[in-house]
């Protein structure tokens, strides 16, 4: 690593904040996403790979990523509250939040403390499926409904889909209500934007991926991306990434472990593109106005 990278990411590097969100109530399938956390944890420290991302970041060292554990909760009931309150926090100490989940029921109460901390914010979101319900079996928090109520509450001004493969004519409905920019695997190849100007946040359901690559998941869904691919995506990206979460692993899926190194891989990546991608402006760029 240059001394040029390594001072500039310990100017910034420190914002970053790990945090395990091991929730998965609102999972319409199977249970097991709220034990991803710590799978994720040791597949990181493995000692069968090493702490570099691809660009040269090193995360043995502690100071680029502080990992604050899991959040406790000790029952489903306030969850959200207490989801919301946690990024609130992370986000009013001038850091960025990195979660891990869980099922994607975390990114709608996510979404809120960073709507309400950022303005014009940006969602990327991968996934297999737009999770776009109204409501999934009579739950309008299930997982399968974390981008229709956060379009909703409008604190998110643009939702980027990617890796899609598994619409309804429901969900196209409500994409065309939200103006979704929804891109699907059978369009491929895409005209992805790679150049953003305001805060993005970054959602990242790991059944993006097809099977071959990452089995540990609830739902599995053949035709995605490979995790070439998706790193590749997550290189070319330009802007301001303020937040972000790897959620859906399931590691009762997960036999051989591949889908938590699979895990551990992109973690780093995306915590390299949160550090490297500090825009003009600095940490207070297009923050909303106090008491907004």
């Amino acid at each position: 690593m240059s001394p040029e990278i390594d001072h500039h990411a310990r100017e910034i590097v420190s914002r970053i904040v790990l945090k395990g969100i091991p929730w998965d109530a609102n999972s319409s399938f199977c249970r097991g996403a709220a034990e991803a956390p710590n799978h994720i944890r040791k597949a990181f420290h493995s000692p069968s790979a090493n702490y570099f991302s691809e660009s040269g970041l090193d995360f043995k060292d502690h100071s680029l990523l502080e990992d604050r554990g899991d959040l406790h909760l000790s029952g489903q009931e306030g969850a959200q509250a207490l989801v919301e309150q946690e990024v609130a926090g992370i986000l009013n100490e001038g850091r960025r939040p990195l979660l891990l989940g869980g099922d994607h029921a975390l990114t709608y109460p996510a979404l809120r403390a960073m709507g309400t901390h950022y303005a014009g914010l940006t969602v990327i979101h991968f996934d297999a499926h737009p999770d776009l319900y109204d409501e999934l079996d009579g739950n309008r928090f299930s997982h399968a409904c974390p981008f229709a109520r956060a379009m909703e509450s409008g604190r998110v001004a643009r939702l980027i889909q990617v890796g899609i493969r598994a619409t309804t004519r429901h969900q196209r409905v409500q994409a065309q209500r939200f103006g979704v920019e929804m891109h699907e695997m059978r369009h491929r190849p895409w005209r992805l934007p790679t150049i953003f100007s305001g805060p993005i946040y970054i959602s990242l359901d790991l059944d993006v991926l097809d099977p071959a690559f990452a089995p540990g998941v609830s739902h599995f869904e053949p035709g995605g991306l490979t995790t070439r691919e998706l790193i590749d995506i997550l290189q070319g990206l330009k802007g301001r990434v303020v937040g972000a979460d790897i959620v859906e692993f399931n590691p009762r899926q997960d036999a051989s472990g591949r889908t938590a190194m699979v895990a551990a891989k992109l973690l780093k990546e995306m915590a390299t593109l949160m550090i490297q991608a500090e825009g003009p402006g600095g940490e207070g760029a297009g923050r909303k106005p106090t008491g907004s």
